[in-house]
């Protein structure tokens, strides 16, 4: 079965493997219909799974959906360029040090309030006053418009992944899989999420002991070091290293990473600032009680820990296969400059031949076109005859297109492309369609829950709240279906036209337009004069100055302020016009500000607030806020050493695993007693539960 010329479907993957991975779909597929009936009792039901489901449950689900396809490749990439100091590149976010702030307390106020959603949150917060409902819709539109942008960012990973073993271009690869993740998603809710995180789990598990066990049988017939190796092909001197060294080596394209410390600190910095003021994750609200908010989170992040054995696995076949099959990395220079000069002189011929100065490569080859021109190439090669026949002679005929997938616009290794392109040229016939199938697993793991929760806010927090508050419950589900779609189809035109890299799209999220409602989500669990009027300026104000940004940076290349500095303007001007705000205008009212600060019982500047507790209430609320600040920097501690412990085993870095392990226990055992030992008991639901006994009070 060809498709062109010379190009046929044996080269990605056989029959059998195609069999297996339509035969997954159907069972993804199958399972969300099952699952509609369930789903479809109350909107409770449909994006909490009715608040019954175990910690257990919620905890396996939660490592699902943060073992993405498009996070993988991007650490890998990382891993394959830094070592296991690749790690501290991700405190940025991939490796979700949030959830020890979650664990910690964060999560337990989440269920103390007694929502859906974290919009839904502001009400609980602020009131029911038209400034609160603003409040309420400014905190949906910026978690809806985040959320886009992170399914833009698992749709760019998916395409780019699933091109190299598909004869499709990757937002066609893109397409299929979306597809079938919203017919299952959309029917079955959350319980959809749920159950088929727990088949697609057990699959990535088993991916993860299969690559270990073909990684260390690599590292064992290799006759020479791993590390001398890894310093060769990455051109890293440090790569054995786990510690962040003041200064290192990096390639075009990611030379701002290069002081590694510093981004480091920069990046542990944002992630105190993000994890001690995330209010909105699904898996809290939907916890049946406060307990098992801590537990389930504890099972989630030692389970998370089995991804970095796999992605620093990946990185050393990475560099195994980039030191067989490019022993010269020069070529890959050679081939980029040799795609650009062909692209442009055919699609600009007489401003080539006038010897114009415009920069035509950027108009020719842009580099948000490069993995679809690549992968057309290689799909296609009729239509570039002499094309071909150059790079075949600058990459060898054998096994070019796959060699080709590698090469990155800036003409070296795209380290973006190490997993797919191990899985494609280093993994056996027989072990591929596994692999294809749990990376799958991982991006529709991710891409469901994000679905779910952003359907969410629209349904409960604009539809239900302002547009149709009588809408029935089959209504409020069918608008939930059409939004879904909407949103997944903004999210598959950002991701394949306006996406140069996973690494780009991932930094704007995280450090643009993340920075966006960083302040105003803060100040409200700390600080009691704030209020709505605040929350809107201040996160209406710095969203648009983020979409604006990034809108002229793509569309006319200017206003690149880089990781460090996009964040530190955004979160300044948000500071300061969230403060101001606030201050030009009234406090909540007081009724409100008491029933919230009893039920939540945060810590911060509540001083006028603090008597509205009995003096036993006070004493218990004290001993809880200094456990918990107690417990934090040991749960940070521990969750660091835990997944930089298994990448140590792999490499051989026996002498730094030993430090490390010593870390590892002074974490955890702090975390056992300032943390474990002081959970509240087991029952049904919060004591004092918040958003639902005021609503139904002011009713």
């Amino acid at each position: 079965m060809a498709f062109g010329k010379g190009v046929e479907l044996v080269r990605y993957l056989n029959q059998f493997d195609y069999l297996v991975i339509g035969f997954y779909f159907l069972v993804l597929v199958i399972i969300g219909l099952y699952l509609r009936s369930r789903a479809s009792r109350s909107l409770e039901h449909y994006f909490l799974g009715g608040k019954q489901m175990p910690w257990w449950l919620l905890g396996i689900t939660g490592m699902g959906n943060y073992i993405d396809m498009s996070g993988t490749m991007l650490i890998v990439s990382f891993l394959y360029l830094l070592g296991p100091r690749g790690l501290y590149v991700e405190f940025r976010g991939g490796a979700v040090l949030l959830l020890a702030f979650m664990m910690v307390y964060m999560a337990k106020w989440h269920r103390r309030s007694n929502c859906m959603t974290g919009a839904e949150w502001m009400v609980y917060r602020f009131g029911d006053a038209p400034m609160a409902r603003a409040a309420r819709m400014v905190a949906a539109v910026g978690v809806i418009i985040a959320m886009t942008a992170l399914l833009a960012y698992l749709i760019k990973g998916a395409g780019m992944f699933l091109a190299i073993f598909m004869p499709f271009p990757p937002g066609v690869c893109a397409l299929i899989m979306v597809a079938v993740t919203v017919i299952y998603t959309l029917s079955s809710g959350f319980y959809g999420v749920v159950y088929t995180d727990l088949l697609q789990g057990a699959i990535i598990l088993i991916a993860v002991i299969v690559i270990m066990t073909l990684t260390i049988s690599r590292i064992m017939g290799y006759e020479g070091n791993l590390g001398d190796l890894a310093v060769a092909v990455s051109g890293n001197p440090d790569w054995m290293s786990s510690v962040p060294s003041i200064s290192t080596n990096m390639p075009k394209g990611y030379t701002e990473y290069e002081p590694l410390l510093m981004m480091a600190f920069f990046f542990l910095f944002r992630n105190v600032l993000f994890g001690i003021g995330s209010m909105g994750d699904p898996h809290y609200f939907a916890a049946r009680n406060e307990r098992e908010c801590g537990l389930l989170n504890f099972f989630w992040t030692s389970l998370m820990t089995i991804r970095w054995p796999m992605m620093i696995s990946f990185a050393i076949l990475g560099i195994f296969l980039v030191h067989t099959q490019f022993p010269d990395q020069s070529v890959m220079d050679q081939a980029a400059r040799l795609i650009k000069q062909h692209e442009t002189a055919r699609l600009f011929p007489e401003q080539v031949e006038a010897g114009d100065d415009v920069d035509l490569v950027k108009l020719s080859v842009p580099k948000p076109r490069w993995e679809a021109l690549t992968s057309d190439i290689a799909n296609n090669p009729e239509r570039y005859p002499e094309l071909v026949s150059e790079l075949q002679q600058i990459l060898g005929r054998e096994q070019w297109q796959s060699k080709l997938e590698l090469v990155h616009w800036e003409g070296m290794v795209n380290p973006e492309r190490i997993v797919p392109a191990v899985l494609s040229m280093s993994i056996p016939d027989g072990l591929r369609g596994l692999f294809i199938i749990a990376f799958l697993a991982a991006a529709m793991s991710t891409f469901a829950p994000t679905l779910n929760m952003t359907t969410a806010l629209f349904t409960r927090d604009m539809y239900q709240a302002y547009i149709r508050p009588l809408a029935g419950n089959r209504e409020l589900i069918l608008v939930s279906w059409g939004f879904g779609s909407c949103i997944t189809l903004g999210g598959l035109i950002l991701g394949i036209f306006y996406t140069d890299s996973i690494d780009h799209i991932w930094n704007w999220f995280i450090m643009g337009f993340g920075a966006a409602l960083l302040i105003p989500n803060l100040l409200r669990l700390y600080w009691w004069r704030f209020n709505a009027f605040g929350y809107v300026v201040g996160g209406a104000v710095v969203m648009t100055v983020a979409i604006l940004q990034r809108y002229l940076q793509i569309t006319y290349g200017i206003l690149d302020w880089g990781t460090i500095n996009l964040f530190l303007i955004l979160t300044g001007l948000s500071l300061v016009s969230t403060v101001i705000a606030t201050l030009l205008s009234q406090p909540t009212d007081r009724p409100i500000l008491e029933h919230f600060y009893r039920t939540t019982r945060p810590f911060g500047l509540w001083g006028p607030l603090k008597h509205v507790l009995s003096p036993a209430q006070a004493e218990s609320t004290r001993r809880e806020h200094r456990n918990d600040l107690l417990a934090l920097p040991f749960a940070l501690a521990w969750q660091i050493t835990l997944f930089l412990l298994p990448m140590q085993l792999m490499i051989g870095a026996f002498r730094a695993f030993g430090i490390t392990l010593v870390i590892f226990l002074v974490g955890l055992g702090g975390l056992y007693v300032f943390w474990y030992k002081n959970l509240p008991p087991d029952q049904e639901g919060v004591s004092d539960p918040g958003y639902v006994v005021r609503q139904a009070a002011d009713k």
